[in-house]
């Protein structure tokens, strides 16, 4: 049975929204080719419509090729189904608050624009001098390193570093329960692949890091979102959700969150592995900002000793975005068979960056990097949070580390307009429903301290409050007056 809401609307027809939500059904898998569609009665009766308004969706769907009508047998999902689309496959919102809606612009940017809403620092922030430093040394490297696949598990010098950076902040773990990754977002994906089925439903904070949503939705898994607070997620709800959904994984920051910048306290953390235990949860500790940090905050893998819990790590953010080189930390059963997965889906390691990124990691002067880039990042911090409450922009927490300030709009203010009013002017923000799966967001914001010094982006944001004062969230100023009905079964 499919039990999503069609909204009826004056903005559409009811044949035009049932013929809307199955095409939705169609492009995201949950009808699959050669799948039988509701009889004309049935799929009327559910949806309280007349069988003349189902019978017009049908025959246009007919027309347009995506379903079949077979004669005495009834309608059926054409063979030659549409490309999966991951921008069909989630709710229709708002470009400006699509998850993908951040990435495009910060990523497409030129070197003019500016990004307040990306999430990596500039590459006048970055050790330049190390990393070119350790291309000069790869340069000199024999035959295999510049030529030769990588193995599965990844450079074994590489995992003895992280299984010892590892030991620092109280996660034991050999380098054998190590296995190197393209990327933090390869290793969730090689996770998804390895752990989730179709329809399972994943956990995630409410708001958290927008990819996550990205990357769910293409492992076609239901996801629900918890709220969260400045010592981790609501955890009374979380007991509620986890015993009515039973979710197979959690998807988190234990450390600096993103985009919040909170961070676990140590009784929140005892009390959801407590949870995870009793319901036979799995929890992915999504743990790319650790370096940003002055002391290590609790670590659930720590706690857990990598029973429940499996750690993620990347280098994408200290060293460069350029060099891709992440990892997975897990128990030995489950390295072994991502290990193989990895084979599947990409082969051999890549060698070449993880060759580097050690280069630079066993420099001296990696750690000197990050002691003045913490301390940088402070100083952003404060200056950024006392500029933005100049214009009523008030910061949700102050952090302990980290680059991220999310902040709260005056009242009244839609972030997504402003984002929008800020594009015209070449400045990319992130506005806070992009991070929000249940979009309560709408008046918040996460600001990346790096890229917001630039005296432009407070003169913008400055013009944009002063003339859109009036602004409202959509969902207040736009809200479906007609009632919503049971989709199809």
């Amino acid at each position: 049975m499919m039990q999503k809401a069609i909204q009826m609307n004056e903005g559409r027809t009811r044949v035009e929204m049932v013929v809307a939500t199955i095409r939705q059904r169609i492009a995201g898998r949950s009808l699959t080719p050669g799948a039988r569609l509701p009889s004309v009665r049935g799929l009327a009766a559910t949806l309280k419509l007349s069988t003349s308004t189902v019978v017009d969706a049908y025959e246009r769907l007919v027309a347009e090729g995506a379903i079949l009508a077979r004669p005495g047998s009834g309608f059926y999902v054409a063979n030659q189904a549409a490309p999966f689309a991951l921008a069909q496959s989630g709710p229709k919102l708002d470009r400006a608050v699509d998850p993908f809606w951040i990435s495009r612009q910060s990523l497409e940017a030129d070197e003019t624009d500016l990004k307040p809403g990306c999430g990596w620092l500039p590459p006048s922030w970055l050790p330049g001098e190390g990393m070119r430093r350790g291309l000069r040394t790869l340069a000199r490297a024999d035959g295999p390193a510049l030529a030769d696949y990588g193995s599965p598990l990844g450079l074994p010098q590489l995992r003895q570093l992280i299984s010892r950076r590892m030991g620092e902040r109280g996660i034991e773990a050999s380098p054998e329960q190590i296995m190197l990754a393209d990327s933090g977002t390869q290793a969730i994906d090689l996770l998804c692949r390895f752990l989730l089925e179709p329809g399972d439903t994943v956990l995630v904070d409410d708001p958290c890091y927008f990819n996550f949503h990205a990357l769910l939705r293409a492992h076609r898994a239901k996801i629900v979102g918890v709220p969260y607070t400045p010592s981790g997620p609501d955890i009374e709800l979380f007991a509620q959700v986890v015993a009515e959904e039973r979710p197979r994984l959690y998807i988190t920051n234990s450390a600096i969150h993103n985009p919040t910048g909170a961070t676990l306290s140590p009784v929140t953390a005892h009390r959801l592995l407590k949870l995870a235990e009793q319901f036979d949860l799995t929890i992915i500790e999504d743990d790319i900002f650790a370096d940003f940090e002055y002391s290590p905050a609790p670590r659930l893998a720590a706690f857990d000793g990598l029973e429940r819990v499996i750690h993620i790590g990347s280098f994408s953010k200290t060293l460069s975005a350029s060099a891709r080189c992440g990892f997975v930390v897990a128990k030995p059963e489950w390295i072994d068979g991502l290990t193989d997965l990895k084979i599947a889906t990409s082969f051999g390691g890549g060698r070449l960056t993880a060759e580097l990124v050690l280069n630079v990691l066993s420099d001296g002067s990696y750690r000197k990097h990050m002691e003045t880039l913490r301390h940088r990042l402070s100083r952003a911090t404060s200056e950024v949070s006392a500029r933005l409450k100049g214009l009523g922009i008030t910061p949700w927490l102050e952090p302990q580390a980290g680059m991220f300030l999310w902040c709260q709009l005056p009242e009244g203010i839609d972030a997504a307009d402003v984002a929008r009013a800020a594009l015209e002017r070449r400045i990319v923000l992130a506005p806070g429903n992009a991070f929000s799966l249940s979009q309560s967001a709408t008046n918040f914001m996460r600001f990346n301290v790096s890229q917001t010094l630039d005296p432009r982006v407070f003169e913008v944001l400055g013009d944009a409050l002063a003339g859109r004062g009036q602004w409202r969230s959509e969902a207040q100023a736009q809200a479906p007056s007609s009632h919503c009905v049971q989709a199809l079964s």
